[in-house]
């Protein structure tokens, strides 16, 4: 029934990408945690992070707006930024080699499927969307979905999900004071 529908679309293609991202995301986590989560200067930093954020967190609570809690507030935002700062440069190092796995995986993929749908989106995504799930397949189908971008999806989530379920998960104070717009805390809405 389903290849009467989809004639031209093999659903082992599919599992096979989803297998070979989950296998890649393992490895990628196993080399991180082989040159960075093991070792005892990443598991200080992480624990100078967390303190500092829960100290900061009860600092800014409303009711403590004094000029000497703001110096103090200052001073452990400092800290923070520092720590997380160290941090990042501490994980530089196992990116470039996580990189270079991914870099090699995906050009395997992109041989192995080159030109090939390896599934169907169930609708017609938008404009910006169809140039990257249709990159690289023929004919007019926009609902055709290329290696490329269901190996990214599944990179995207399989990666995050497995770093959160192993504890690999960059502290909550690192996570909020990275980058250029730092999410709100939930807990203090």
């Amino acid at each position: 029934m389903a290849s009467a529908i989809f004639p031209n679309l093999r659903y082992s293609d599919s599992l096979t990408v989803v297998g070979i991202s989950l296998l890649t995301a393992v490895l990628c986590e196993t080399i991180s945690w082989i040159l960075i989560y093991r070792t005892s200067s990443y598991n200080s930093l992480k624990s100078s992070i967390d303190k500092a954020s829960k100290k900061l967190h009860t600092f800014k609570s409303p009711l403590s707006k004094t000029p000497k809690t703001q110096k103090k507030i200052d001073k452990l935002e400092t800290t923070l930024k520092d720590s997380t700062r160290d941090l990042s440069m501490f994980k530089f190092k196992s990116g470039a080699v996580v990189a270079f796995v991914l870099f090699i995986v995906f050009g395997f993929l992109n041989s192995l499927f080159e030109g090939r749908a390896v599934a169907k989106i169930p609708f017609v995504p938008f404009r910006l969307v169809q140039k990257m799930s249709h990159r690289g397949l023929g004919g007019e189908d926009m609902t055709d979905c290329s290696m490329a971008f269901l190996y990214f999806l599944c990179s995207i989530s399989i990666r995050t999900n497995l770093q959160k379920f192993l504890g690999f998960a960059p502290p909550r104070g690192a996570a909020a004071g990275a980058g250029l717009f730092p999410m709100p805390d939930p807990k203090t809405n």
